[in-house]
């Protein structure tokens, strides 16, 4: 690895108290609060990463280049580092080195001397390509258990353009610049070994800005609505696989058939690894962002083990249940918070060594907002949908509060509609072939807590949006979140 010393590095070790007085937030039910954390004046508060030290400090970095620390209890702010380039990762190695995803590279930032400011930058690896478009964004690192780094690079855009000098070896096999990879290794999840060896790992995204592993180690990575990519996307990825944009393929080893966008769509198709969760565009999310697993054993409330997603262009976070059918991942999503004084531009999730899960907000020319946020459970016990598991006939549902029967057994209070989205090369797609589903039986287990849907047809392929109406909790509790939509790749056998 090479020593990296960034353009206008200026560091000092300095405290900055916060601009403005923490602001609590309560949401509905009273079950969890919003707190806002203040920041100093003179930051512009994009927030690219946030990790944890294991003493409970926040380590953040920013868009404009600063990494800095922040002291929970004494509210103070310290700036660790500046002059980095768009960063939009960061995570904790010790509480004197991180590794921060920045535009041109993966980078070691260390304080080697002990006085609380960076004095290496090393390269990790920046073993793939620039061409200058603004729409390069580079994403991650996030760690499995075996110590291999993961990060994700993005595609430019066909709204910017390639400049004259790139880095990395120029390719478009003759592909026009909608969306292109020029260079490598554009529209791809990478991994790195931890002797540092950089290996392709899997192809075919868009702007996969969230990556994240749940209990059992499945790496999951968002990927955002735009050309070949329908709707919003949760994706379980695999090493090897395809995802559906074709302009990364030109980067695959061995790869012969030129012009990718050449290939019929029905191949294409049949070469792609579908999601494990579509998001509906415009109806749970607009741009997904990190995803992150609730690891809290109960500190976040009742939700341990399930994923929890940023939206970047409202005011809301999404909670996804997954389950294996036939050997492979799919489920749903939900909406978790809905204002309640929650900002837009939810960009990164992190949780904390008490169990809070931090929110790290960013606008960057985006819909969205600037701050840090904290979601506090408050242990009163929420009235939710816990999840939701396909059967032979249908779903259940399980609530986290046992329901009234009267308003469970009425099959009115369940509103079913499927469709799908469309694969093809043009930017997002309508829902196709949307159709209402019928409720033809209801059962509620003993404990009321699951209530076990029969519908009259169960089609593999699509999303079934429920929305349930007039259903609370026996103890007079209203539901939370009324709809909820779960992604049907395979059929239960």
């Amino acid at each position: 690895m090479r020593p990296y010393i960034p353009e206008l590095l200026i560091i000092s070790l300095s405290i900055f108290s916060g601009c403005s007085s923490d602001r609590n937030n309560h949401v509905a039910g009273t079950s969890y609060e919003i707190h806002s954390i203040s920041t100093p004046d003179w930051l512009t508060c994009e927030t690219g990463g946030i990790d944890f030290l294991p003493d409970g400090r926040l380590a953040a970095c920013f868009q404009r280049g600063e990494v800095m620390i922040y002291d929970p209890e004494t509210k103070e702010w310290t700036l660790f580092a500046q002059g980095l380039h768009d960063p939009l990762g960061i995570m904790v190695i010790n509480k004197s080195e991180f590794l921060v995803m920045q535009r041109p590279e993966l980078t070691r930032v260390k304080d080697t001397d002990g006085d609380g400011k960076a004095d290496l930058f090393e390269t990790v690896t920046d073993d793939f390509g620039q061409a200058g478009n603004y729409h390069e964004f580079n994403y991650g690192p996030v760690k499995d258990k075996s110590g291999n780094l993961f990060i994700a690079i993005s595609l430019p855009s066909e709204g910017g353009k390639i400049m004259p000098e790139t880095r990395g070896r120029m390719d478009t096999n003759g592909v026009s610049p909608i969306q292109f990879s020029v260079v490598p290794y554009q529209g791809w999840i990478l991994k790195i070994t931890p002797d540092g060896r950089q290996i392709p790992y899997a192809m075919g995204f868009r702007s996969q800005n969230g990556l994240g592993f749940d209990l059992e180690e499945n790496l999951l990575v968002t990927d955002n609505e735009g050309d070949w990519v329908g709707t919003d996307k949760l994706y379980h990825v695999q090493e090897g696989n395809f995802y559906g944009h074709p302009a990364s393929l030109i980067w695959k080893k061995d790869w012969n058939r030129g012009n990718p966008y050449k290939i019929p769509i029905s191949e294409l198709d049949s070469m792609r690894t579908k999601a494990a969760v579509l998001f509906p565009h415009g109806i749970m999310t607009k741009s997904p962002s990190q995803p992150v697993c609730d690891n809290t054993q109960g500190k976040f409330g009742p939700f341990s083990g399930q994923i929890f997603v940023g939206e970047m262009n409202s005011e809301r976070i999404i909670r996804v249940m997954l389950e294996k059918i036939d050997g492979e991942l799919q489920g749903a999503c939900i909406p978790f918070i809905d204002g309640s004084g929650l900002r837009k531009g939810n960009n990164r999730l992190a949780f904390a060594p008490d169990g809070s899960l931090w929110v790290g907000q960013t606008s960057h020319g985006w819909p969205g907002g600037e701050g840090i946020q904290r979601i506090v459970f408050t242990g009163k016990q929420p009235m939710d949908i816990y999840s939701m598991n396909l059967t032979t006939r249908g779903f259940d549902l399980t609530f986290t509060q046992p329901v009234d029967d009267f308003a469970a057994l009425n099959p009115d209070n369940y509103k079913f509609q499927r469709y799908y989205y469309q694969y093809h090369g043009k930017y997002g797609s309508p829902k196709m072939d949307v159709q209402t589903v019928a409720v033809k039986d209801i059962k509620i287990f003993p404990d009321h807590k699951k209530v076990s849907l029969t519908l009259d047809s169960l089609k593999a392929g699509y999303v079934y949006q429920l929305n349930v109406e007039n259903l609370k909790a026996a103890s007079g509790d209203s539901l939370a979140n009324s709809f909820i939509c779960y992604t049907v790749n395979k059929l239960s056998k």
